[in-house]
């Protein structure tokens, strides 16, 4: 099998996601998965009816692998990056995950109306345009309140406002600098503050849970942020809750952050389709990059796939052994 996991830093460096980049090679070459770890940048996209076999890549065509997994990083996230996975689609490669699915994703809000639609329990959310009316968030969402931009990732764009004081120093700041910025606000869950938990589902099974907990009386429970890491076997309400978030969005490979209520149980805090597991391999001690490899070789015995190497093999022996007949009736 081979698989190809597009990503945009280099790897040897310290940048989010380079150390899983860097798992999924090493874990790669021990189970004897031909992996490649390629950047967007590197890729040229070529729509034509000819050649449906290969993509261009550093301006040469390439034959398609098995598996491809969008392994983006926050600056990765672009019309060019999703347009890649697009094009790998179309062309029948198996992608974990699919470009729709990261571009609902992506957008916080919309993940949200799909949750609330289906039933699965999430903050209260609100989308409000500037001039933000306080008086309309403090009525509705009340104070304190999350607030988050829209395609935030990794803790990133996410503040907790204790008032509306605080609220309308950020509005104020955030209108004079960049009135186009598209903010969500949300109920604040207190008695998760500081703590949350996180669900990696692949395959639609969750396969690993751990509790976070940020430092010093910290608001953001994110391990790249510096918060701990702690085992957690999830219990048939997380495990349910994870599970039907992933179906609901369509997410192949996801981890599903969830917060704790006040009388018990959980609600949804967010999804990612571009999951970090360093932490969550420490906390759990599962090997993550092995379990997704093994999730895509099943994806593709499932399809009743074989691998194009396989297929390519089969066809060189064929064709070597067509050369063989012929000489064969010549002599």
């Amino acid at each position: 099998m081979e698989v190809w996991i597009l990503y945009g830093d280099d790897i040897e460096s310290n940048a989010d996601l380079a150390f899983e980049a860097r798992r999924f090679l090493r874990e790669g070459k021990k189970m004897g998965v031909d992996v490649k770890v390629i950047k967007p940048a590197q890729f040229d996209i070529l729509v034509t009816q000819g050649d449906r076999e290969s993509i261009l890549i550093d301006g040469k065509a390439v034959a398609l692998p098995d598996f491809v997994f969008p392994y983006f990083n926050h600056n990765d996230q672009g019309y060019f990056a999703l347009a890649i996975v697009r094009q790998l689609q179309q062309l029948g490669v198996h992608v974990f995950n699919g470009a729709d699915v990261i571009e609902t994703v992506r957008d916080k809000l919309h993940t949200h109306q799909i949750l609330a639609k289906s039933g699965i329990d999430t903050p209260d959310t609100m989308l409000a345009k500037f001039p933000v009316d306080i008086d309309l968030i403090e009525k509705n969402i009340g104070f304190p309140v999350v607030v988050k931009t829209l395609n935030g990732a990794l803790g990133i764009g996410v503040f907790l406002l204790e008032n509306r004081s605080a609220f309308q120093d950020l509005m104020e700041l955030v209108g004079e600098t960049n009135p186009n910025l598209q903010l969500i606000f949300q109920k604040f869950v207190s008695v998760s503050k500081g703590r949350d938990l996180r669900l990696l589902v692949v395959g639609g099974e969750v396969i690993a849970a751990m509790e976070r907990r940020a430092q010093d009386g910290g608001f953001k429970a994110n391990y790249s942020a510096g918060a701990t890491v702690h085992e957690f076997i999830p219990d048939k309400e997380a495990i349910e809750i994870a599970l039907n978030t992933s179906k609901v969005l369509n997410i192949d490979i996801g981890g599903i952050d969830l917060l704790f209520k006040e009388n018990g149980g959980y609600t949804i805090c967010e999804a990612n389709t571009f999951p970090g597991f360093k932490g969550l391999e420490k906390a759990s001690g599962v090997n993550i990059a092995e379990k997704i490899f093994n999730a895509m070789q099943a994806e593709l015995d499932k399809s009743g796939g074989v691998s194009r190497a396989m297929k390519k093999q089969d066809l060189q022996e064929g064709v070597a052994e067509d050369i063989a007949a012929v000489h064969a009736t010549r002599h």
